[in-house]
């Protein structure tokens, strides 16, 4: 008897179940046998089969069968060899653990009735009754069971009969695990399907493989029973194994390839293997394939259009994979059918404008238009190119008649940057519509081959498809697999065999489809969109195609890959081959394909007449995330004031009240916790808060006015420094959280303070897409340290610095920097025009007040403007560092600068020195300078908003100390701090007739020293030079 195993997914334990005749009975147990059919290819009967089998000998539960069960010293272990027959007569126990409770239920079955189980079970039962040896209760007797189906057949035609139904089922597996490695993918007919050349060793590419499986050619016209876990009989249970590889081959081996036989989970792998697997699946009506045509047409004819009106301008364009435009529609189609009101795109510039033009509908004018050298920018700022623009529009989906609205992400050249902040702004977008399961709002990403494989920020941003507070409950990824990279070849571009192995780390399908087939694309894409609405989990689609010019028009490829390009001038391209195939058979004629060339080229041709009549462009008509309502009708801000932003002390003392209280009953926090909170009271009932209450002040207010504040990072919910407690743990209770925020008032808006993964590119551009959203959502990201932003860079240079110069892009994204060294005229509303004709706000606040209300000033501007606060770390806990309720108060605002408001400031004449500062190191020379005694010789003044710079009241400051020298003083090194920012600045005020000295530390390679003596060496020497009032006497500037 040959014995097979299958995994238990509930119980995680081997059962063994034995094959008879070709129906599958649950002969259980035979552990004397070992298996011989490798592990790795073994072919389990189909879980619910099994469950099903074994519900029917459930009964009513009696104790006499459990001593006897108990007794049998059955198989606990299973032990695999390969392919070979071996039989051992050794005894092990089988019924510890989940199986034992399947035999009980069918022994207590048996009990109540003997024909409710399978012969093999009553033999079983019956020998353990009659005191049958341990270990031999279930050896049956082989000709008995014949006999007693009515076969005359010798024991061994019945092993070989049941030898060759697994091989059959092995063979299938086979196919649905390694097809996707000899499938047709690659339309120029050059490459593998992926880089190993791999062809495995049980597919049946030759007859001669049939000996793999212990099968012979006379065996392909036997006809077998087919396995639940295969589709390809349809209505059919039997197959003839001729039929069986004919149709596998027609699944896994033609125009698709499947990579899921990896994902972890029955149904999903159920659920592909019916989408693909199904006799007549993938057949379309006429009218969808006049659809698809139609759709290829567009696309194609854009492109020629471009390169005849155009031709030595570089557009990027899709040549090589214009099936790309028909696939995107469809996967709108088809989400639009299953309720997707909303999808956010982001992509790479190969396309961009095609996308645009027939996906998003951009006007063509407007995109013509931007071909001409002349045109002239209407908005502020330095513009993009036409390649890297995104788009708004709202409107009806043909397919569906249902309004649906598209948004293209703008982005710059560096491929994959744009992935998590369409993450971002999708999950956004889903927050504040309630769309918790993703119904309504879906994004759909656009892949290079090469960049998917080589840009880290694509695995960073996978690594958020299921983390709760990042969660977009599923991506289409669309991958344009030009089998190369600018100039360089796959095989030195990656390690894994495809572009797309990344994807296998969430558990995502992969189906990778030949561009030229576009009926096999449709139908893929078609599924991709059902698995999303289905599973809520992340799909690739994997267009393999090639690009029939360089890496843009301009580039030679013949220099790098001569016999690729050789191969793509021969390529019949794929319009002409799918409108030949439906002329043939009669589905469309000649001359409707021609007059549909006719209709678009001359669309595209008045299109090009009423372009020549834009003398200006307008930036704003490229939004990919306006703000209805936010500005006026000219996307201005509408006043230029900001209101104070104090607010009522009562409010203030409520806030305090439930920073310092755990508003759930019952619930258990660390005593080290307690006395946290008790300091809280006690500074709230003394009218002063530090860093971490002024903090949880004002995101308080905030949440109180309808403002959502979403907090991320790594450890923020506790604060990398333990100073937060945002979220509080129950100490007895696992997993029971509370935050005490969100228990502020009965109507308040929601606050989200989560954990981030360990990434910094990725969960930074995931919050700068959920800031693109709203105006009305305070959105924080903090580093874990200051300098641990410089793994962000590209988002912080490409996206936050100058996104509103290249997209007119307004965002109110707030990056908290823990940061420190440890180891002219003016009009009145200078202050808030200077903010608004910023690129970004940098700040570096020494007070906890200033902090308080530079949070809540975010908010209160009339237009949104990045963020950058260096918070302290120091500071956090020094005494110091505290301030009064009466800073915080009602008509209270943000201090860009911080005069000395000491004995200096009451006889300025006499003043010697002015050092102006930023940040902690104000305590330092607070506290040096009251040891020696110059508190009325040297005035201290701080720079807590560091862009826009202050010239207004610096220069008052100035004025004030008209016979002082000034200094800036600095804790970091010469080269890494703010001098060389603030110089030029203060010369300017001055009108260059005065010098401004620095005092800090000298230049450094590195930012700071792993040695405590080294730092306060360097500390003493700096600022025994900041108080010496001789320093600079004889040295030139």
């Amino acid at each position: 008897m040959v014995i097979e195993q299958i995994c238990c997914l509930k119980c995680c334990k081997c059962l063994w179940i034995s094959c008879w005749d070709t129906v599958w009975l649950p002969f259980f147990p035979f552990p004397d046998r070992l298996c011989p059919v490798p592990h790795e290819t073994i072919i389990g009967l189909d879980l619910l089969l099994t469950m099903s089998l074994l519900r029917l000998l459930a009964a009513t539960l009696k104790h006499p069968g459990i001593q006897f069960l108990k007794n049998q010293d059955v198989a606990r272990k299973v032990f695999l060899q390969n392919r070979l027959y071996v039989s051992s007569r050794a005894t092990e126990p089988f019924l510890s653990g989940s199986n034992s409770n399947y035999v009980e239920e069918m022994y207590y079955a048996w009990l109540e009735n003997p024909k409710s189980v399978h012969k093999s079970w009553d033999l079983f039962f019956q020998n353990g009754n009659a005191g049958a040896p341990s270990g031999q209760a279930y050896l049956p007797d082989h000709s008995s069971l014949l006999q007693s189906h009515g076969l005359n057949q010798t024991a061994y035609k019945a092993e070989k009969l049941v030898e060759d139904h697994l091989a059959v089922q092995s063979l299938i597996r086979a196919y649905q695990i390694r097809g996707h490695h000899v499938a047709q993918l690659d339309p120029l007919g050059i490459l593998d399907a992926d880089l190993d050349s791999f062809v495995p060793s049980d597919l049946i590419t030759t007859i001669d493989k049939l000996g793999f499986y212990g099968l012979h050619e006379s065996d392909l016209d036997k006809v077998f029973r087919l396995p639940t876990t295969t589709f390809i009989g349809g209505n059919e249970a039997t197959l003839s194994l001729r039929e069986i590889i004919k149709r596998l081959e027609s699944t896994y081996c033609q125009h698709i390839g499947l990579e899921f036989m990896f994902i972890n989970d029955v149904e999903q792998c159920q659920w592909i293997r019916q989408k693909f697997e199904t006799p007549g699946v993938m057949k379309f009506t006429n009218e969808e394939k006049r659809t698809l045509l139609a759709r290829l047409v567009r696309s194609m004819r854009f492109e020629d259009f471009l390169a005849r009106k155009w031709s030595s301008e570089k557009r990027f364009g899709l040549e090589g994979c214009e099936v790309m435009i028909p696939a995107l529609k469809t996967i709108i189609d088809k989400s639009s059918e299953t309720g997707i009101e909303y999808v956010i795109m982001g992509m790479p510039h190969r396309g961009r404008l095609n996308v645009l033009a027939n996906v998003i509908r951009k006007e063509l004018e407007q995109i013509f238009c931007q071909f001409d050298p002349k045109l002239e920018a209407a908005d502020e700022g330095s513009g993009d190119v036409k390649y890297h623009l995104g788009m708004y529009h709202e409107r009806i989906n043909r397919a569906t008649n249902k309004k649906i609205t598209l948004s293209l992400v703008a982005n710059p050249s560096h491929l994959e940057a744009v992935d998590p902040v369409v993450q971002g702004k999708t999950k956004a977008e889903q927050f504040y519509r309630g769309d918790t399961e993703g119904k309504k709002v879906m994004s759909i990403l656009l892949h290079g081959d090469a960049a998917f494989a080589g840009q880290g920020v694509v695995y960073e941003t996978f690594h958020l498809s299921d983390l709760p507070s990042y969660t977009t409950n599923g991506t289409i990824h669309v991958v344009v697999n030009n089998q190369i990279g600018f100039t360089t070849d796959p095989r030195m571009a990656r390690s894994s065999p495809y572009p797309t192995d990344v994807a296998r780390v969430v558990n995502a399908p992969i189906f990778h489809v030949n561009a030229d087939d576009p009926e096999a694309v449709m139908y893929v894409c078609n599924v991709a969109a059902e698995w999303r609405n289905t599973f809520n989990k992340d799909v690739v689609v994997d267009l393999v195609c090639y690009r029939r010019r360089g890496h843009n028009e301009m580039d030679e490829p013949m220099f790098t890959q001569p016999l690729m390009y050789k191969q793509i001038h021969k390529q019949v391209p794929v319009l002409k081959k799918y409108a030949d195939k439906l002329i043939a058979d009669g589905t469309v004629t000649l001359q409707e394909f021609e007059e549909e060339i006719a209709k678009y080229d001359r669309i595209c041709e008045e299109a090009y007449t009423r372009s020549k009549d834009k003398k200006i462009l307008h930036i704003k008509h490229w939004l990919d995330s306006p703000w209805p309502g936010f500005f006026n009708l000219d996307g201005e801000p509408k006043s230029m004031t900001c209101t104070p932003t104090g607010i009522a002390e009562d409010m203030l003392t409520h806030i305090g009240s439930v920073a310092s209280s755990v508003p759930l009953e019952d619930f258990k926090i660390h005593t080290g916790l307690s006395r946290i909170l008790k300091v809280r009271m006690e500074m709230t009932k003394n009218r002063v808060v530090d860093w971490a209450l002024a903090e949880y002040m004002a995101f308080g207010s905030l949440l109180k006015e309808g403002i959502h504040v979403r907090l991320s990072g790594q450890d923020v919910e506790r604060g990398t420094f333990s100073h937060r407690h945002h979220v509080l743990h129950d100490q007895e209770v696992d997993k029971r959280t509370c935050v005490p925020m969100n228990h502020l008032w009965e109507q308040q808006a929601l606050y989200t303070v989560c954990n981030s993964s360990l990434s910094e590119y990725g969960v930074l551009g995931f919050e700068l897409g959920f800031a693109m959203a709203s105006p009305n959502a305070l959105v924080c990201w903090e580093a874990q340290f200051g300098d641990f932003h410089n793994t962000a860079q590209c988002i912080i240079d490409q996206f936050i610095s100058s996104g509103q110069a290249k997209w007119v892009r307004h965002n109110g994204i707030v990056l908290l920097l823990p940061h420190g060294m440890e180891g002219m005229e003016f009009s009145e509303h200078f202050e808030v025009s200077q903010l608004y004709e910023c690129n970004w706000i940098v700040v570096n606040c020494s007070t906890p007040a200033n902090y308080f209300h530079v949070l809540r000033r975010q908010i209160s501007l009339p237009f949104r403007k990045p963020l950058i606060i260096l918070t302290p770390k120091s500071l956090l806990r020094h005494p110091e560092a505290k301030s009064s309720f009466d800073e915080m108060v009602s008509g209270a605002s943000f201090r860009r600068v911080i005069p000395e408001e000491g004995i200096a400031v009451e006889v300025p004449t006499e003043v010697k020195r002015v050092i102006f500062c930023t940040g902690k190191v104000y305590y330092d020379l607070v506290k040096e300078r009251k040891n020696q005694d110059l508190e009325g010789q040297v005035a201290l003044t701080r720079l807590e908003q560091i862009s826009p710079f202050p010239f207004d009241l610096l220069k008052e400051e100035l004025e004030r100390y008209p016979g002082a020298d000034l200094v800036w003083c600095q804790e970091e090194h010469k080269n890494s701090g703010f001098y060389d920012y603030v110089k030029p600045r203060f010369r300017t005020i001055v009108n260059h007739t005065r010098p401004i000295w620095y005092v800090g530390r000298e230049p450094a390679a590195a930012s700071a020293t792993g040695n405590k003596n080294t730092h306060m060496v360097s500390l003493r020497k700096f600022l025994d030079t900041a108080f010496n009032l001789e320093a600079f006497e004889g040295k030139m500037f």
